[in-house]
This record gives structure tokens, C-alpha cells and sequence, in this order.
């Protein structure tokens, strides 16, 4: 089953998120993310968070979805996110997590690591994609790609093959120190340990 998680963030418009949610047999909705959902004709699968962004008439319209959690020390992406591990879900696509304040955009980037301890998950913006590896991995790619890399591990060491721009045993002690680079091929290696890495991967302008 392919599950779609709406966050109340900027609505997509890049035909790769798009696509992701024309496609989806469950979309669970981040609260207020239900109306924007709607207002583009689409119908939500399940709508959670503390539901104060939701107005009367959709929370009549659609009470046999509601899943109302007013838990205050977690978001409401991380809301709809517990829920699909609570039923199981094993795969997952984050879409509108980015956009409109840029603090609730780098918690949502960094949130990507933990949800990844219970769930396979990848975060889509009208960019590019971002997913997170704790080992080492080749990931497909294209030539001139763009890629980037983020540790939330202090002092996390990193070698790559085929990157534009080899890393060899770099420490990523900073954010920006991974980032611009480009894939060469059709894949590219990162080899580490002991540690998370978001990787950002540029779309090609005509996906």
C-alpha cells in the first residue's frame, strides 16, 4: 500500500510530490493539511494531530477518519507519523513538511532520523527528496545530480565514490560541509559508520 503523509506545510506542486499523492491508496493528513487537500479535490484517508486547524465543516464532513491526538510534546507530522507505525505501515512518503517557516522546516528535516528507527521514510519538497541512511549505502542517482549531505551525529566521517567531488574521511562537523556536490553516474557509493546522514538529492528538471 502506498501511504502519502500531507503536513501542513507549503502544498506541493512539483510533479514528483504530486504524483506521489495522485497515486497514494492511503493519504493521512496532518491536520490543517486536510484543508488544503480538499480545496485541490482530493479526499484524505485519515486526519490526525490536535485537530485545533480543522474546520467545523470538515470535522463533520469526515468524523469517521478523525484520529485526535493532544499530545503536546510532538508535532503533528510526528503524530501522523506514530500512527502509521501503529498500524503497521512499513513504508512512508512526507510531503509539505517544508516551506512557509523555515524553523518547522529544518525540525521536520531532522525529525526524518528518528522516524526512520520505525519506519522506511523519505520526505519529497517541490526540489528534491530527502532520506536518511545509518550505514553504508550506493544510492541510483543520474550524472549531475545534485546531492547533499547532512550528519546529525557530530564529527561523523565520510568517504564517497563516485561524487564530482570525492570525500575522503571527511567530518561532516558542520552542515554546509557536505553539501553541493554532484553524482558522476548512475550511482554513487557513501561509505561511514556509527551514524545518521540525511541525504538531499536534486530532481531533474523534467521529472
Amino acid at each position: 500500500m502506498k501511504t502519502v503523509i500531507l503536513a501542513n506545510g507549503a502544498y506541493p506542486k512539483h510533479a514528483v510530490p504530486v504524483r506521489y499523492l495522485e497515486e497514494a491508496d492511503l493519504i493521512v493528513c496532518c491536520d490543517g493539511a486536510a484543508e488544503k487537500l480538499v480545496s485541490h479535490g482530493m479526499e484524505p484517508g485519515i486526519i490526525t494531530g490536535d485537530l485545533d486547524s480543522v474546520s467545523p465543516e470538515l470535522k463533520r464532513k469526515y468524523k469517521s477518519i478523525l484520529v485526535q491526538d493532544d499530545d503536546q510534546e510532538t508535532n503533528d507530522l510526528t503524530k501522523a507519523v506514530r500512527w502509521c507505525v501503529s498500524q503497521g505501515i512499513k513504508e512512508i512518503a512526507i510531503l509539505g513538511a517544508t516551506g512557509i517557516r523555515e524553523d518547522h522546516t529544518l525540525g521536520n528535516i531532522s525529525l526524518l532520523a528518528d522516524y526512520n528507527c520505525d519506519i522506511k521514510a523519505i520526505m519529497l519538497t517541490d526540489t528534491g527528496s530527502f532520506r536518511v541512511f545509518d550505514r553504508t549505502v550506493t544510492i541510483e542517482s543520474f550524472p549531475g545530480q545534485q546531492v547533499s549531505l547532512f550528519s546529525l551525529d557530530p564529527g561523523q566521517t565520510i568517504t564517497s565514490t563516485g561524487l564530482r567531488y570525492p570525500l575522503q574521511n571527511l567530518k561532516l562537523t558542520s552542515w554546509w560541509r557536505g553539501t553541493l556536490n554532484e553524482a558522476g553516474g548512475d550511482c554513487f557509493t557513501l561509505e561511514f559508520e556509527n551514524g545518521r546522514i540525511i541525504v538531499f538529492m536534486k530532481y531533474t528538471e523534467l521529472a
